[in-house]
């Protein structure tokens, strides 16, 4: 497990108005043996996997740039909040990074956590999803993935763009398949051969113009319908469905994406359907971020799937 760096965690201190003025920094603590049931930050320092895709470098950073942008927000959490440090990928063996991921998303999930997985490259929802299944190895696993593309892509080695390609084959081989939705898929980012692949695994897709707030109610009843026949949902955010003028800092921004508002609407219908257990928020790159908004974006992003994630009951996968 690696060992996480608490010195980003740092704020202000509101000490006139006592213990209902907390802010993150104040109440994150270190994952340790034994600890109580609660949300584990993972970072994944990890951009191999864009460098092999062709795209812009610097996701390995995001982990600890969204942290520091969580520290100073307000802590509203009913339960603990843990950091477990990061997984690096710094010598090129993404699949070595990926597999020590993969251990610390099942060891979290079997002693009743539910990770939260900060990117990195999308990369390391091949990761999320490795833990899930080893964790639960009779569980019925979906997958929401919000993102501007579909990331089927057939390529070897595995990129930024092939994790769901990946489960899918996965399931394939065990004679499974694999329940996956993509929301805010741009159709002008998307090839028609990846879409006949989306075609074959039986993918769901809502494309970035069916995603809108006064969508809302046909948006969650398909996700509702989606889950319905699943034990344990694995939610991936990638930050490239946003706008380009909301979130610049990825690999790939988006020339249209998904409004802000409607991500949150979609992720909340996601995690209120009380399947989630998993969640990453990845592509991120700080190297295109020089004012600092966009990550306070990302954290904000975090900070709502806890927020969401302290309604629901209990812990247990």
């Amino acid at each position: 497990m690696p060992e996480p760096n608490m010195s980003v965690w740092t704020g202000r201190v509101d000490t006139a108005d006592g213990p209902n003025a907390m802010r993150w920094h104040q109440m994150v603590k270190p994952l340790a043996p034994g600890a109580e049931p609660g949300i584990v930050l993972i970072g994944f320092a990890c951009d191999e996997g864009v460098r092999r895709n062709g795209g812009r470098v610097g996701a390995k950073d995001a982990p600890q740039a969204i942290r520091k942008a969580l520290a100073n927000l307000a802590w509203h959490q009913h339960f603990p909040v843990y950091d477990a440090g990061d997984v690096r990928c710094d010598d090129g063996d993404m699949e070595g990074a990926q597999s020590r991921l993969a251990e610390i998303v099942a060891r979290a999930i079997r002693t009743g956590h539910r990770p939260l997985i900060l990117g990195g490259g999308h990369e390391a929802a091949w990761s999320t999803f490795q833990g899930i299944v080893a964790a639960t190895p009779q569980a019925a696993v979906g997958v929401i993935n919000i993102d501007a593309h579909l990331d089927l892509r057939a390529d070897e080695p595995g990129n930024s763009g092939t994790p769901f390609n990946q489960m899918a084959k996965w399931c394939e081989k065990r004679g499974r398949k694999l329940p996956y939705m993509c929301l805010g898929a741009s159709p002008a980012s998307n090839t028609t051969a990846l879409l006949d692949r989306a075609s074959v695994v039986a993918a769901v897709i809502r494309g970035d113009e069916d995603v809108h707030l006064h969508q809302f109610r046909d948006v969650h009843d398909e996700i509702a319908h989606f889950t319905r026949p699943l034990d344990f949902v694995h939610l991936s955010i990638d930050l490239d469905v946003l706008p380009a003028a909301t979130m610049p800092a990825v690999s790939a921004p988006a020339g249209k994406g998904v409004s802000l508002e409607s991500v949150y609407m979609l992720l909340g219908a996601a995690i209120g359907t009380h399947k989630v257990g998993a969640v990453d928020v990845v592509e991120f790159n700080p190297r295109f971020d020089p004012d600092g908004n966009a990550v306070r974006v990302a954290a904000r992003l975090a900070w709502n799937v806890a927020w969401r994630w302290q309604h629901l009951p209990g812990f247990a996968s």
